[in-house]
């Protein structure tokens, strides 16, 4: 499932919806710290019951060793950023594993 993400990260095939720009806005993450999370990054949960599409949520780090957490649902043909967040280190083991 990720190199089918991370394939359509690369053609473009995304949509980020308003709420999710303006939240990156206010954490200060960019859509090239999202992409290069997602290009280096590793699927920790699944949602495959979430409505309207199911999502996963990836792990990365950005090329400044940034963390970053990035919830993705995903469709035949288009992947939505649904949220993006640094995670908080007292609430994840290694980033990857809820305490």
């Amino acid at each position: 499932m990720l190199d089918y993400i991370r394939n359509l990260i690369k053609r473009r095939d995304y949509v980020v919806k308003l709420h999710t720009r303006k939240r990156m806005i206010e954490r200060k993450i960019k859509i090239g710290e999202v992409k290069e999370a997602i290009a280096n990054g590793e699927i920790i949960e699944e949602y495959l019951d979430d409505k309207p599409l199911p999502s996963y949520l990836i792990y990365g780090k950005t090329l400044k060793d940034r963390p970053i957490h990035v919830v993705v649902g995903v469709d035949e043909d288009v992947i939505a950023i649904i949220t993006v967040y640094e995670p908080e280190s007292e609430k994840w083991i290694g980033y990857k594993r809820r305490r």
